[in-house]
C-alpha cells in the first residue's frame, strides 16, 4: 500500500476546457484524500481516479493525498486514518468501499466521505457515478450494426451495479441494432488479473463473439490482447483507448473523472461536502462522453449513434 500527498500540483494541459465552476477554496484550509483498490498505472479505473483527483486538486487549489493498492480488509483503516488526520473529504474509489465507508463515516461525523460508484448518499456520505446504461447503449448500437456473427461479448469482473448496468445497456443497444442477435457475458471474479481477462475473452470469441466490451481494471489489458491476437474488435472504457489499440478499438466510453471530481468537489462549503448522489452522463460531456470513432465505423452508423445520444439526453430514449 502506497501513500502520497500533493498540494496544488500542476498537471497536463486540458483543465482549462473543463466546464465546471472554479470556486475560491483556500488550499490551506481544505484537503481531501482518495483510497484506491488498485495501482494508479492500470490505464483503467484506478488511474482514472488518481488523475481525476489530481485534476480537482489543481483546479480547486486543494491539498490531495492518495493511497493505492489497498486490499479490501485494509480499507476501513486507510479511510479512518485520513479522517483522523483531519482530511475534510475522504474518497473510497469503487463500490467495494461502500461497507467500509458506512462504518467509518458513523465514527467520523465531521468528515465528508465520497464513494465512487456508490449506491446510497446519506448523512455525511455522498456518491459519484455515471449513467452507465446510456454510455454502454451507444457502444452496443455500434456493436450490433457491425457484428458479422450477430454475437456480442461483454467481460466484467463482478456482478455489481456498475457492471450489470453496463451489460444491460450494451445488450439493449446491440439488440436495438440487431434484434436477432445476442450478447454473451463472462465474469473473471478479478479486476486486475490480466491472464483471467484474456482467458474470459478467448472463451467468448470461441463462441462466436466478434464485438467485445471489457470493463475490468488492469484485467482489461488481457481482454484487449486476446481481441488483438484473434482479430476481433470492440470497445474501450475510461479513456480514448484507440490511442493504444488503434486496430482493435471502435469507440470508447470515456468516464472522465477529472471533470467529475472537479465538479463534485467544487461543492465543498465550510470544509464539508453536501451529501448528494452526483451523476454524470452524455448531458455533461466534460465528465462523460465518447472518444474517437475507428475508421471502420461508417458515417451512417456514426450518425445513428449520435442521434441516439441526442435522444437519451432529451429523455426520448431510456435503455
Amino acid at each position: 500500500m502506497k501513500h502520497q500527498f500533493f498540494k496544488g500540483l500542476r498537471i497536463a494541459a486540458g483543465m482549462a476546457a473543463l466546464a465546471v465552476p472554479q470556486i475560491a477554496i483556500a488550499q490551506d484550509d481544505v484537503k481531501f484524500a482518495i483510497v484506491m483498490p488498485g495501482v494508479i498505472t492500470d490505464n483503467s479505473f484506478n488511474q482514472a481516479g488518481y488523475e481525476g483527483a489530481l485534476a480537482a486538486s489543481e483546479a480547486l487549489g486543494l491539498e490531495m493525498a492518495y493511497s493505492e493498492k489497498v486490499a479490501q480488509p485494509d480499507q476501513p483503516e486507510a479511510l479512518a486514518d485520513y479522517a483522523r488526520r483531519g482530511y475534510n473529504v475522504v474518497i473510497g474509489h469503487g463500490s467495494e468501499f461502500s461497507d467500509s465507508v458506512q462504518r467509518v463515516a458513523k465514527r467520523n461525523p465531521d468528515t465528508s466521505f465520497l464513494i465512487v460508484n456508490g449506491s446510497e448518499a446519506t448523512g455525511n456520505i455522498s456518491t459519484v457515478g455515471y449513467n452507465y446504461r446510456h454510455l454502454a447503449y451507444g457502444l452496443g448500437l455500434i456493436a450490433g450494426e457491425m457484428s458479422k456473427t450477430g454475437t456480442g461479448g461483454f467481460v466484467g469482473a463482478q456482478q455489481i451495479p456498475f457492471s450489470t448496468n453496463l451489460l444491460e445497456g450494451y445488450t439493449a443497444g446491440f439488440l436495438a441494432a440487431n434484434p436477432d442477435g445476442k450478447v454473451l457475458s463472462a465474469w473473471t471474479s478479478d479486476w486486475d488479473d490480466v491472464a483471467k481477462g484474456k482467458e474470459a475473452t478467448l472463451n467468448l470469441i470461441s463462441q462466436g463473439a466478434d464485438m467485445i466490451f471489457p470493463t475490468m481494471d488492469n484485467a482489461t489489458i488481457g481482454s484487449l490482447q486476446a481481441m488483438q491476437e484473434q482479430g476481433v474488435q470492440g470497445f474501450g472504457i475510461y479513456y480514448d483507448a484507440i490511442e493504444d489499440w488503434p486496430d482493435t478499438i471502435l469507440q470508447s466510453a470515456i468516464f472522465d473523472l477529472s471533470g467529475a471530481m472537479t465538479a463534485v468537489l467544487s461543492n465543498i462549503e465550510d470544509g464539508k461536502l453536501p451529501s448528494k448522489a452526483y451523476e454524470f452522463g452524455f448531458e455533461t460531456p466534460e465528465a462523460a462522453r465518447f472518444g474517437t470513432f475507428h475508421g471502420d465505423v461508417s458515417a451512417d452508423v456514426q450518425d445513428a449513434v449520435n442521434a441516439a445520444i441526442a435522444g437519451m439526453v432529451a429523455g426520448e430514449i431510456n435503455p
